[in-house]
């Protein structure tokens, strides 16, 4: 199997809802579920790598408060290494919503401190060489986006492929956060993308053009993929084929994190040697059984089974 890592962006997600309809200001609601977990990005993805038995590396930091070293302890011995920011932790409150759809209240705490040097403390480079390492929260890491391109050429050096999801920027689709993409993108071997991303990205209403748009950007033999929900993934293979599966219908329960969770579970299909389309079926599927399970539940089956590819 080949080596995995996650770069990016851990914090604590306090999650409630669902509330409906949204409080007039000043008044009070109660709702029905509250769970106070690891969030972020690259907290997610390295979760689902944990339940999911896989192994991997992951660099990131935490704030110097108590929800710090609580994110230090759900992640045992992958933690003990993380630098401890001058600041508090970043804490991100996520509303739901009755069809599953939710909002978010974040601060901007600790992540943005993450820097490039401590990064390479914390990877076994030897160990990662030949492996993939998923880039993620490219517009909450401040510090970090400073390095990238030390960081694009260190990949290069050690034969490591980069995956990128850069996340949602904080002040949307400007021209400016798009040329920082598109840059990045140049460097990267695979796009992890939402379709609202993708379509802003490349400017394209068409999530099938837009992806092909995102991969004239990389580098030869990259690969696409776009997460559309419920309606499966998608994705632009290297030889510029295209393939798509559906989604399993599922009740809905909590979407929060469902794309990092399909990130670690095809990146973890694709580590096995598995195809693009069984690994954008092991995504949708491991996501799916996230999304419709409290306390959510991950399944290793998942990853194995292989979908019939669609056009």
């Amino acid at each position: 199997m080949r080596p995995l890592a996650v770069i990016g962006n851990v914090n604590v997600d306090l999650i409630l809802g669902p509330a409906d309809p949204w409080p007039t200001p000043g008044t009070e609601i109660m709702v029905d579920y509250d769970e106070l977990r690891v969030g972020g990005s690259a907290g997610n993805a390295a979760l689902t790598w944990q339940a999911l038995g896989v192994d991997f590396q992951i660099a990131a930091n935490i704030g110097n408060d108590q929800f710090g070293e609580w994110l230090r302890q759900g992640f045992s011995a992958y933690a003990q290494s993380w630098p401890v920011a001058p600041m508090g932790t970043t804490l991100s409150v996520g509303i739901t919503h009755p069809n599953g759809e939710r909002t978010f209240f974040t601060t901007r705490g600790h992540i943005g401190a993450l820097d490039w040097p401590e990064v390479t403390a914390m990877l076994d480079v030897e160990r990662l060489k030949g492996g993939v390492a998923i880039l993620c929260g490219s517009f909450l890491t401040d510090a970090l986006v400073l390095h990238y391109d030390e960081l694009f050429d260190w990949a290069d050096a050690n034969d490591i492929q980069i995956a990128l999801d850069t996340g949602w920027p904080i002040d949307g689709w400007t021209e400016a956060n798009r040329e920082k993409a598109r840059k990045w993108l140049s460097r990267c071997h695979l796009a992890l993308f939402n379709e609202v991303e993708t379509t802003r990205l490349a400017d394209s209403t068409d999530p099938h053009e837009a992806a092909q748009r995102l991969k004239a950007l990389m580098p030869a033999g990259a690969i696409v993929v776009v997460k559309r929900g419920p309606e499966g993934a998608l994705a632009v293979g290297p030889d510029d084929r295209l393939f798509s599966v559906k989604a399993p219908l599922v009740p809905v329960a909590d979407t929060i994190g469902a794309g990092d969770v399909f990130n670690a579970a095809f990146l973890a299909a694709m580590a096995k040697g598995q195809t693009l389309i069984a690994s954008l079926g092991a995504g949708v599927r491991v996501a799916s059984m996230a999304i419709s399970t409290v306390p959510r539940r991950y399944d290793a089956e998942d990853l194995q089974s292989a979908p019939q590819e669609t056009p």
